[in-house]
Parts: C-alpha cells; sequence; structure tokens
C-alpha cells in the first residue's frame, strides 16, 4: 500500500513528461500570434519578460512596491494614515496592459485554463502569509452574475492555490446580498458606496470561521474596497485575522490618502 501511494505521483509525473515529448506544451498567451512551444505550461518568453512581478520591498499593509528597503513590516503612507480593514495585502505583479490582457482572458473570455498559472503566482507573492493562514477564500459574485458568466475567477484561482498549499477552501463563507454595478471607471468613494454593505457570512458559516486566519483572493486590486468589504464582513462574523492576495494590483491605489 505504502509503495503504490508513493509509486502513483511518479507514474503521474513520468506520463506528463512523456506526453510533452509528444505534444510539446503550449504558451498560454500565444501574444505573439502563432503558437509557442515553452518548457513547461505557462507563458512565452516574451510575455514572461513583459509581465511586472512584485518581489520585496513592498508595504506590508497593502503590498504596494517600494523602491527602497525600509525594514521589515514598514507600512506605506497610505497605509500608515489609514490602515485596510484586511491585515496584510500581497500581489504578483503590477496592474498594466501586460497583465491586463490575461486577467480579462480568465475574467470574461472563458480561460480558466489560466487560473492554475495564477494560482502560482498566487503561491509565491503571497508564501509569507499562506503559512499562516487556516483557510483560503475567493471574492464572491452575486448568483445573477455567476449565472451569466458561468463561473467565479476569483474562485478558479483560489481553489488551486488552496490545493497546493494544503489549506481548507472555504467557498461559500461569503456572499453578495445583492447585485452591484461593475466599479470599472469609478472613483474610490463611488467604489465603496457600490459595495457598502454588500458582504456577508452565512449563518452557517460563521462558527467555521471564528477564530481562523483568512485569506481573501481576488483578481485585481484597484482602490481595495472590494477586499476591504469582504474582509470587514469576515472580521464582522468572527475571523480572528484577514489577509489579501491578488494577481495584479495599481501601483498607486487611488482615492487612498498618499
Amino acid at each position: 500500500m505504502i509503495f503504490t501511494m508513493i509509486a502513483a505521483p511518479n507514474l503521474r509525473a513520468a506520463a506528463g513528461r512523456a506526453l510533452d515529448l509528444l505534444l510539446p506544451p503550449r504558451a498560454l498567451d500565444e501574444a505573439t500570434g502563432k503558437p509557442a512551444s515553452v518548457q513547461s505550461h505557462g507563458l512565452s518568453a516574451e510575455s514572461w519578460g513583459r509581465i511586472a512581478f512584485i518581489d520585496a520591498p513592498f508595504c506590508d499593509g497593502c503590498g504596494a512596491p517600494f523602491e527602497y528597503d525600509l525594514g521589515p513590516g514598514v507600512l506605506c503612507v497610505a497605509c500608515q494614515i489609514r490602515r485596510p480593514s484586511f491585515d496584510r495585502g500581497r500581489a504578483a505583479c503590477l496592474y498594466d496592459e501586460y497583465s491586463r490582457d490575461l486577467i480579462l482572458k480568465l475574467k470574461h473570455a472563458d480561460r480558466t485554463d489560466l487560473s492554475g498559472l495564477f494560482a502560482r503566482w498566487l503561491a509565491r507573492a503571497a508564501a509569507d502569509v499562506l503559512v499562516e493562514v487556516d483557510a483560503v477564500v475567493p471574492v464572491p459574485l452575486h448568483r445573477a452574475r455567476l449565472l451569466a458568466r458561468r463561473y467565479n475567477q476569483a474562485a478558479e484561482i483560489a481553489r488551486p492555490l488552496a490545493r497546493a498549499a494544503a489549506k481548507a477552501y472555504f467557498a461559500d463563507a461569503l456572499i453578495r446580498r445583492r447585485p452591484t454595478a461593475s466599479q470599472g471607471g469609478k472613483s474610490g468613494d463611488a467604489r465603496r458606496r457600490n459595495v457598502a454593505g454588500v458582504f456577508a457570512v452565512p449563518k452557517a458559516w460563521r462558527r467555521k470561521i471564528e477564530g481562523k486566519r483568512l485569506l481573501i483572493v481576488d483578481d485585481v486590486l484597484t482602490t481595495g474596497a472590494t477586499v476591504e468589504g469582504c474582509a470587514r464582513a469576515l472580521k464582522a462574523a468572527g475571523a480572528l485575522g484577514v489577509d489579501v492576495a491578488v494577481i495584479a494590483r495599481v501601483k498607486q491605489m487611488p482615492g487612498r490618502a498618499i
């Protein structure tokens, strides 16, 4: 039995390598318009070079990148003036014309095959907070939008991330109590008003999240209004702490004091 348990993953890995030799992996982006082979399932070399990945140093509060290392646990000026409702934010890359195209493919073009790639990005970007959390929670869609889109892009990333990190996955710990207009094009204040009081924790989940440290997963951090609303709802329901991980964030969150 033990031999079987050890051998099975090795056999799957060997089979995967053999299949890659017969059918080489294709780039998930194909940015040049021509199919490109890659050494592993991911982006073409051209796209890798364009993505502005975020590495330390960065703000321990919102994840904004710093130009200089100011020491561990340092907050940016905006977070010193007003701490976000979440405890720590992490982002894999900056939101720009290159990352935006990939994220929109996942969000609006049924490219759920990108979710595993983004989960790996978050596993790296949020490694320091992942070791401390008990469960991963996706930002929810309202059921009407979920029916129209057929999947929740945040959930598509959060599920493989939780599995890879060996963390619990709390798929329905948060709900949207009413539909909201798109956040696109709105100011920071308008975004906060748009999601005010929208997020809630169902009664059946309250005991499960009480005293837990949770990681909220979303695609993009712009003003932080959405994830802050989620964090407030989780903490009001008894969560001990709430961190945030996103694929991409704007360099400076509009609508926040700086």
